[in-house]
């Protein structure tokens, strides 16, 4: 498999460069260079499988011969280990034909862990392979980083730095990173939002120089590795519930794009899609977006579901390649206008696609709110507010109630204890192994949003050059 950037002038790459690259030299992200597909035999053969023996099959197109079956095998074997679910993203049901994909099984009960625990695996394996050492640089609104973190900890073949926008995360959130004491593990608190910290992320990817010094890598969801391991769950949970003969849809809160352009490639595959459903918050660009045919950044609003804070979407650059028919200049002109003028209109041929590939609905807090009281009421169950949204926007753009519906339930609710308390009267205790978290040592070093200020922070830490 050979990977191309969205935005058509950087070199195309095989499976690991793509991996260790990241953000393309041209700016871009790296996608496939063609979508593999699925036969429903193909489908069919994964009748009871496991887990793991899924992940295998879905991701090996994707890898190629750039690692050997055994490696990759026991590599994802490791990654799923420690979840404390044999199922490690069981179905739940919540209704009569509605349903939760619960992703919150990994070690920091969020579902960057189902990625970012074999991502950890794979860059270790092709680093240790050329006897090199890179450093990771990330942003996160809440999420990704502490999962980055947990997978990355303790890796001789990196560092790794995330940003993370200060006060702007739960406690828990915050916690989960900066109580990490080990020596390659560096927290950043930014004067700002996630989005400054996402443009501070790639501005430091754009300075090439900066970038081949340090060795710079990332784990945000630009790198091909996360969108690709997130295409799994979307697979198991499609099969549990009859798939390839039956149709489900899938309702994804969604900041970023990646999680549900995973289930847009699921459904390039072949898998039989009903209906994919944007589910956001106060801070609604995607909504908007396919609601009006412009892309137009806003200014981003603190909610009680931080990780979806976000008015810049990184991944639906991935989503525009395709719609565009796959042409870079295509692509470069609308983020170039989003870069001077914070907007550009999709065009009537990429609004219609994008309009037939997805639905999209916004939950206001106080629908948010009502969402995770009325669930508990019914169910006897606590969810996070993410979860909350993603129930909101399957309620309100279901197409078809014979339709199983998904909703991804993205993180646990202990990690946003303070608004489920609130409306429930229930506290979403933390697992037995999380108990002490808010006793253990914190470390994190606050910088003001000042590209200069994390470069030079960045490079009297990271330990470059070989092995």
């Amino acid at each position: 498999m050979k990977y191309v950037s969205t935005r058509g002038k950087a070199p195309e790459l095989g499976f690991e460069d793509a991996l260790l690259t990241g953000l393309a030299r041209d700016g871009g992200l790296y996608v496939p260079a063609k979508w593999p597909r699925f036969s429903q035999g193909d489908f069919d053969a994964l009748a009871g499988a496991t887990y793991e023996e899924t992940a295998f099959v879905v991701m090996k197109p994707f890898i190629g011969d750039a690692i050997a079956d055994g490696d990759l095998k026991a590599m994802i074997e490791a990654a799923y280990a420690s979840f404390g679910h044999k199922a490690v993203a069981p179905l739940s049901q919540t209704g009569p034909n509605t349903w939760l994909l619960e992703l919150y099984h990994g070690p920091t009960l969020a579902f960057k862990d189902v990625a970012m625990q074999i991502l950890a695996r794979l860059f270790d394996h092709a680093l240790a392979k050329r006897g090199e050492r890179i450093t990771i640089v990330g942003a996160t609104s809440g999420d990704t980083g502490s999962a980055a973190i947990e997978a990355f900890k303790g890796r001789e073949t990196s560092d790794i730095f995330i940003l993370h926008p200060k006060g702007r995360v739960s406690d828990v959130q915050r916690r989960q990173m900066t109580t990490v004491l080990d020596a390659n593990v560096h927290n950043i608190a930014i004067e700002g939002s996630f989005d400054d910290c996402q443009a501070l992320v790639k501005a430091l990817f754009n300075d090439h120089g900066f970038r081949d010094e340090i060795r710079l890598a990332g784990v945000n969801s630009i790198n091909w590795g996360r969108v690709m391991a997130q295409i799994v769950y979307y697979v198991t949970a499609a099969l549990s519930l009859g798939a390839p003969q039956r149709k489900v849809a899938f309702s994804v809160p969604t900041g970023n794009f990646g999680d549900i352009f995973a289930g847009y490639v699921a459904r390039q595959m072949g898998l039989p899609i009903h209906q994919l459903i944007i589910a956001t918050n106060q801070n609604d660009i995607l909504a908007r977006t396919l609601e009006t045919g412009r892309y137009e950044t806003g200014k981003v609003v603190p909610s009680m579901s931080p990780s979806m804070d976000i008015q810049v979407s990184s991944n639906f650059e991935r989503l525009l390649f395709d719609l565009y028919e796959r042409d870079g200049e295509a692509v470069s002109a609308r983020m170039n206008s989003l870069a001077q003028s914070g907007g550009f209109e999709l065009g009537d041929e990429a609004f219609k696609k994008a309009r037939a590939l997805f639905a999209a609905a916004r939950a206001s807090e106080e629908e948010t709110a009502e969402t995770i009281a009325r669930l508990f009421k019914e169910t006897g169950r606590l969810i996070d507010p993410h979860t909350a949204v993603g129930i909101k926007a399957a309620e309100e753009c279901g197409a078809d109630k014979t339709v199983p519906m998904v909703t991804l339930s993205t993180a646990h609710p202990a990690k946003f204890p303070a608004p489920v308390e609130k409306v429930t009267g229930e506290h979403a205790a933390l697992p037995a192994r999380m108990a002490d978290l808010f006793e253990r040592e914190e470390r994190l070093d606050t910088l003001p949003n000042d590209v200069k200020a994390v470069a030079d922070f960045i490079r009297a830490r990271a330990r470059t050059g070989n092995t």
